[in-house]
């Protein structure tokens, strides 16, 4: 297979595990999340990892008449790089053919395979619903085993939208080696709606390079939220301001809320336009990671009551930067700290529980920064540490390997 991220003096005995992800920096895009490359990175040690990195590109109005009348053909470009082999390929979005389209992107898969020099060991679809139907089809027609990590905010939404594909989902699922949730919630959501499996699964938080414990001094500088300008309606931008004017409403003066993110000039004219009525809630562009951290450690607080989102990356940061959390239930990293007072679960349709949140947060600072300070050094943080996150993942990895 063309590619790759081999490291020098590393033994060439490493199993080959051949990653299937559209959420991988590649040659066609390369601002997308970084989350599956750390965890490459992290394991080169133990496996030799390879990527298809795959984009989806919308077809001409000849090719999606091809595709609608049934043709079965799939238009590619592949590029080498780095990691592996990036992927476009031509497909109609809104769901149009989704099983079809991606069971024809593994079978192109399946192709590059048999004519490599060199098999993978194990195959893994970085989403259930989308990455998961191309790596069946590739892993029927190979006979290389497969796993799955589960990516929430896609995959219990193309779950819910998709009950005509509830069967193969269920395949797709229960035939897997091992499977890797991101979040205790998503799993919870699809062993409710495709029954729980017999075989491994590991639940995997998503790794950060700002996991080292700082202690937040009590006093805090207001809140901060994190996000880039553009997502502002799914962080629900919206309902943390209706939730300031609960606050506002019943008297009380609304914290400040520092916005940190860069955006272009009209997306920030749409964000300051929402928050118009608060000048408490500031716009403060991005940071690079030692400003932010350094940001986020003076803060009373962080609150990001999204409407969809996987994991939440920043939520953990926050947390080892030593302040309290505010995040939405069913969501992000709703399950990991149910026990934990600090990590303020909320409804994020609900602007009266978003306001309590936030009252709670700043009336019990000192508090809760205290309690956080003791989390730091509990096993309990050590979950969401690189070190740990790694040895997660490459156990599952060997246990799948080692699976008849």
């Amino acid at each position: 297979m063309p590619g790759g991220n081999d490291t020098a003096g590393i033994c060439k005995d490493r199993p080959l595990i051949l990653h299937v992800s559209g959420d991988f920096p590649d040659p066609f895009e390369r601002f997308k999340t970084p989350v599956i490359r750390q965890l490459i990175e992290l394991t080169g040690q133990a496996f030799e990892h390879r990527v298809v990195s795959i984009n989806r590109v919308a077809p001409t109005h000849g090719e999606l008449v091809r595709s609608l009348i049934g043709i079965d053909t799939l238009s590619t470009e592949s590029r080498e790089f780095e990691f592996g082999t990036a992927l476009s390929y031509v497909a109609p979005g809104k769901g149009v053919r989704h099983r079809t389209n991606l069971e024809q992107l593994g079978r192109h898969i399946a192709a590059q395979i048999e004519a490599s020099d060199r098999r993978p060991d194990l195959l893994i679809g970085h989403k259930l619903t989308i990455e998961g139907i191309a790596v069946r089809e590739a892993s029927r027609l190979t006979g290389v085993p497969y796993a799955l990590s589960i990516q929430g905010n896609t995959d219990i939404k193309i779950l819910r939208t998709r009950p005509d594909l509830k069967k193969h989902f269920g395949e797709i699922y229960h035939g897997a080696k091992v499977v890797f949730p991101f979040a205790p919630w998503a799993l919870d959501q699809v062993d409710a709606m495709l029954g729980k499996r017999d075989g491994l699964t590991h639940l995997l938080p998503c790794p950060t390079e700002l996991d080292q414990p700082q202690i937040s001094p009590p006093g805090g500088d207001g809140l901060i939220s994190v996000f880039h300008l553009k997502n502002y309606a799914a962080k629900n931008l919206a309902g943390l301001v209706e939730a300031y004017r609960r606050i506002a409403a019943s008297g009380e003066a609304p914290p400040r809320l520092d916005v940190i993110g860069g955006g272009t000039e009209e997306e920030l004219a749409q964000c300051k336009a929402i928050a118009a009525e608060f000048p408490q809630i500031a716009f403060t562009g991005k940071m690079d990671r030692d400003k932010l951290r350094a940001r986020m450690n003076r803060a009373s607080g962080f609150v990001m009551p999204s409407l969809r989102e996987s994991f939440g990356l920043v939520f953990v940061e926050a947390l080892f930067a030593g302040i309290p959390i505010i995040h939405p239930h069913g969501s992000s990293v709703d399950g990991y700290f149910d026990q934990e007072s600090f990590a303020i679960g909320v409804d994020a349709r609900d602007p009266d529980s978003i306001a309590a949140a936030i009252r709670l947060a700043i009336e019990n600072e000192k508090s809760f920064k205290q309690e956080i300070a003791d989390w730091q050094k509990s096993e309990r943080a050590e979950l969401f540490t690189r070190n740990s996150i790694s040895a997660t993942f490459a156990k599952g990895l060997s246990g799948a390997l080692s699976r008849p």
